[in-house]
């Protein structure tokens, strides 16, 4: 299987690159950031750049693959509707209609969120957003998956870019084993989040929106 991943530098992209480099059945991974993974692996390979809403000028290289990973994605918090809109939305309809266009036949896989909002009518401008994006990928011609994960606990050694999501992360951390535990269905790790991604994308879901238990359940 051949894989595209945008985000790989965030949280849940470090996890998923890390799980998709650790399967023998993805042969090969291209990443897509505007920053380098600085890993040098063979089956690994980078493009970084800057424009995000338009790939016409890297369409040669993104034929071909089977999958794709989007992990790409910011936190509303301080941002307008429109701004948010703009990094949400409108970067991940331009490269997935573009994917969508070279590769028909691919897997989707798009990380959105617990509480994303289908109906695009409610108060929470983040859920509204969310909830365009997924409809509107759902809409495109190949096998899309949305990923609505809760609490993430990520693992082995990954960390966010975002310093205060890190330090809720280690002043929550003697918390985890316990929530796991009182409410497996509410949370999940980095690692069943990249299982999962590769697992669906091999072998499908019998439903395009997953929570946390699905992805625990594949994962």
């Amino acid at each position: 299987m051949k894989v595209i991943l945008f985000g790989a530098t965030g949280m849940v992209g470090q996890g998923v690159l890390r799980e998709c480099l650790r399967d023998p059945l993805v042969e090969r991974v291209l990443v897509i950031g505007r920053s380098s993974t600085h890993r040098k692996i063979d089956k690994l390979h980078e493009i970084l750049r800057e424009d995000f809403l338009d790939f016409s000028d890297i369409e040669s290289q993104l034929a071909g693959y089977d999958a794709c990973f989007f992990c790409l994605g910011v936190s509303s918090v301080g941002m307008n509707e429109r701004h948010y809109r703009q990094l949400t939305y409108d970067i991940t309809l331009a490269a997935a209609r573009t994917l969508a266009k070279l590769n028909p036949a691919m897997t989707f896989i798009y990380v959105s969120g617990r509480g994303t909002d289908s109906t695009e009518q409610g108060r929470l401008m983040w859920a509204r957003v969310k909830g365009k994006t997924e409809n509107d990928l759902l809409k495109l011609p190949f096998r899309a998956y949305m990923f609505r994960p809760a609490a993430i606990q990520p693992l082995h050694g990954i960390e966010s870019k975002t310093p205060w999501i890190n330090t809720i992360y280690r002043l929550g951390a003697p918390l985890w084993s316990w929530l796991s535990k009182v409410a497996p269905n509410a949370m999940t790790t980095t690692e069943r989040v990249g299982r999962a991604m590769i697992t669906v994308a091999r072998d499908g879901y019998p439903k395009p929106v997953l929570e946390s238990a699905d992805i625990n359940k594949v994962g």
